[in-house]
């Protein structure tokens, strides 16, 4: 397999070279028990170390919250690294020289716009703030002084001024040989007939927005003065997504918090990171998107939102929960009141007080429906009545039985409805709608198809796990069984490889890992080695498990063929196949070798 910079063999001999147990050693304090190392999982937060670091398959994997791959997946999920970026950092601790990257001439042209978009960018930057130190940007200064900041905190955002003449920056970026278009392209400056080729920002305090790897890509601006707009943001570049970045990430993802505290203003995240929370983030002058959400799903099993308390604010909150729904990331919201926003509270109450305020933050749910119970009239039968409709036709949205439950009991206990009451609203609306499933107990022998769809999966998983844990069993399926059995595509290209492997009699499952050049792929062929096998004693109980999962895999092999007899001309082949090996399955025993 051809990566997307780097061949194979290269792939191979950096990651040979870096021992996953002194790598992850810098970062998390391990404890060897048996053959594994164990630690507290460096992706949650956890009391009891459930991270294990196995130095023979070369391979990390948390039982608490199934972050798992090989050195390399764990330099891009905790260094937020990309593949070949881990590749070259471990490359370089290891003395490797990689080769040159061959580009395309689209790609090396690409490549290069990125670069010099990126350089431009810093100079600006620079020059922005060299310009808040000098005469000129004293009223920026003063500005930023009169927010409390300090020294060391204007220096750690980087922050600057754009003076008051219209040309100042295009001027010093011209000097340095950058040309029009690239200062354009860059969202630097603007042409118009009556100023013609001139700054964007001008009058303004500057704050540098960074990517998570520090490099900066955009800037916002406020004016000083009554100038509009009063905030004024880069436009969308090649290097400036606004959907997919977010103010002060950058330093937040370093904080290890297990949330993340999301604000409305760039002087909100800093006056909030200068008082310690440095987990604290912003949108970027638009409203929260789900890319964002998903992008803060890595770094935090939930998003506090801390929004001003004004009607704007309340709004902006029902908004963003609506998105943290949709990406299943857990919400609380801060209550700033009396005060406007966490800047103006902070300076008033002090950093105690606004964590008392973190820690009693309202669950997202109930903030929801406590803005929607103001529309309705609590004392009146009907009005109540409609309220409470409302409520089940909420509860519906929830896809999990489970969660169905304990919110009912959390709300009747709330707004004193009868749990049975509720259930029927909740019943009705659902079976009149179809948005949900009734909450009623399933019938024994009844599993919905997400169960069953992850049940066939761990199958897979198990499988190949028994596979990497016991390869001498191989021999004795190998006849049954082909990669055309797994019916989930990453599990396909494991067994391909895997299989290959234990003939040539040099399993390597953190090679196999590395065919996947994403995090998330990394991660799920991660989870194949470590499935967790059936505890049993006795080699009878270890051979029935073994036989169980292994006329499990071939079964549901059969049944997804079936299924697709008649739009797919290889099917019956599999079908015909599947039925005979099943039936020869039944009859064998699989002997173990005792331990």
């Amino acid at each position: 397999m051809n990566h997307t910079y780097y061949q194979d063999d290269i792939v191979e001999k950096v990651r040979s070279s870096s021992d996953i147990v002194e790598v992850i050693g810098r970062y998390v304090k391990l404890q060897k028990k048996g053959s594994s190392y164990f630690g507290l999982c460096p992706f949650h937060n956890e009391k009891s170390p459930s991270f294990s670091v196995s130095q023979q398959k070369q391979m990390y994997y948390c039982f608490g919250c199934q972050a798992g791959g090989n050195v390399f997946t764990f330099l891009m999920e905790y260094e937020n690294l990309s593949f070949p970026e881990a590749i070259k950092m471990l490359a370089e601790r290891a003395g490797i020289e990689l080769p040159e990257v061959e580009y395309s001439e689209e790609a090396k042209r690409a490549k290069d716009r990125r670069s010099k978009l990126m350089e431009v960018n810093r100079e600006a930057a620079k020059y922005f703030y060299y310009q808040l130190r000098s005469p000129q940007g004293q009223k920026g200064l003063d500005y930023f002084r009169s927010r409390q900041l300090t020294e060391e905190t204007m220096k750690q955002f980087g922050l600057g001024f754009s003076n008051v003449t219209s040309d100042d920056l295009v001027k010093y970026l011209k000097s340095k040989g950058y040309e029009d278009d690239l200062i354009m392209e860059a969202g630097l400056a603007s042409f118009d007939e009556r100023y013609g080729f001139h700054d964007k920002f001008w009058n303004r305090v500057m704050f540098p927005i960074q990517d998570v790897s520090n490099k900066v890509i955009g800037f916002g601006g406020r004016v000083m003065g009554d100038g509009k707009p009063k905030y004024l943001n880069s436009p969308e570049t090649p290097i400036f997504d606004k959907s997919r970045n977010l103010y002060g990430l950058n330093f937040a993802r370093s904080s290890r918090s297990k949330y993340v505290i999301l604000c409305e203003g760039y002087m909100d995240v800093i006056a909030m990171h200068q008082a310690g929370f440095n987990m604290a983030v912003a949108s970027l002058g638009t409203a929260f998107t789900a890319g964002q959400a998903n992008l803060l799903r890595r770094y935090a099993e939930e998003v506090i939102l801390a929004y001003d308390s004004d009607e704007a604010g309340t709004k902006a909150a029902l908004r963003a929960i609506e998105i943290l729904n949709e990406v299943d990331l857990p919400g609380r919201v801060l209550s700033l009141e009396p005060f406007k926003d966490p800047d103006e509270f902070i300076k008033n109450r002090g950093k105690d007080a606004f964590l008392e305020r973190i820690n009693s933050a309202r669950n997202s749910f109930f903030f929801e429906l406590d803005v929607l119970s103001r529309n309705y009239d609590l004392e009146d039968p009907e009005s109540k009545t409609r309220f409470h409709k409302e409520i089940a036709k909420k509860i519906c949205s929830f896809n999990e039985e489970v969660k169905r439950d304990n919110y009912i009991e959390a709300v009747c206990d709330k707004y004193g409805i009868g749990p049975e009451a509720l259930r029927k609203l909740i019943s009705s609306y659902a079976m009149k709608t179809g948005d949900a499933t009734p909450v009623e107990r399933p019938r024994s022998g009844i599993v919905s198809k997400n169960a069953e769809g992850e049940g066939k999966k761990n199958v897979q998983r198990l499988f190949l796990t028994w596979m990497a844990e016991e390869p001498r069993l191989y021999a004795a399926v190998k006849k049954y069984v082909s990669p055309d059995d797994f019916t989930e595509e990453i599990f396909r290209k494991v067994a391909t490889e895997l299989f290959r492997q234990i003939d040539d009699d040099c399993i390597n499952p953190a090679a196999i890992i590395s065919m996947f050049g994403d995090e998330e792929s990394q991660r799920s062929a991660a989870s194949v080695f470590n499935a967790r096998l059936e505890s049993v004693n006795s080699r009878q109980e270890k051979e029935k498990a073994f036989h169980d999962i292994l006329y499990s895999l071939k079964k549901n092999s059969y049944d997804y063929y079936s299924s697709k007899l008649g739009s797919d001309v290889d099917a019956l082949k599999q079908v015909i196949d599947g039925k005979k090996a099943l039936e020869e399955i039944n009859k064998i025993h699989i002997t173990l070798e005792e331990d």
